[in-house]
């Protein structure tokens, strides 16, 4: 399933490269505004996309990793954005990241894509990538997806749950309107989540 996910966006890469540029990632992460650091912080952006929002990260004084599992639009980001650190890797299991450890892990717009046998293996992969004191920050769509790309249901509960079984503890919960004007349309609803390491920073 992930396969045909990733195989749409290949498909609908040059098309979508300006509508995810037309979005301010300071609005987009307006709900978790203060899960973004305001001192110099490591970063993940899982499923960076153009890499939009890690630039934007980055110009605030992170070292930001964007991670980006499909070529057409990791490529199109290295034109726009030479200087970011691209990573071709993909959940579930983010096997190329394995080690490292970061005080952010983004996921913005991608559990959707996921269904629950991923999600299963995908969580504790993203909690792996927490330094003690990390938050993991998500969005978790609510509504229909584009037919070439396709979505599962997300429910919030359940998602904490898998957070919980890997070591994390919800720490903010709230629900959003989509920025987009067509995914607002079609009835588009977010819920942005933050969940924190167990381990506190020494």
């Amino acid at each position: 399933m992930i396969a045909t996910v990733l195989a749409g966006y290949e498909a609908d890469g040059a098309g979508l490269v300006e509508r995810f540029e037309a979005i301010d990632p300071a609005a987009l992460y307006a709900p978790v505004q203060d899960f973004i650091p305001a001192v110099s912080a490591r970063i993940a952006d899982i499923g960076a996309g153009t890499g939009r929002d890690a630039a934007w990260l980055a110009g605030l004084g992170h070292a930001v990793v964007a991670v980006e599992p499909v070529a057409a639009l990791r490529e199109a980001g290295r034109a726009l954005r030479p200087d970011l650190v691209w990573v071709d890797d993909r959940l579930p299991a983010l096997s190329g990241l394995r080690g490292e450890l970061f005080d952010r892990v983004l996921l913005s717009g991608v559990w959707q894509h996921l269904d629950d046998a991923a999600r299963a293996i995908a969580m504790p992969a993203l909690a792996s990538l927490l330094a003690p004191g990390g938050i993991l920050v998500m969005s978790l769509r609510h509504g229909p997806g584009a037919p070439s790309r396709p979505v599962w249901p997300v429910d919030v509960e359940v998602t904490v749950t898998l957070a919980e079984a890997a070591g994390l503890r919800l720490v903010h919960c709230v629900e959003a309107d989509s920025v987009q004007a067509g995914n607002r349309a079609a009835g588009v609803t977010w819920t942005w989540v933050a969940f924190a390491s167990a381990s506190p920073p020494p």
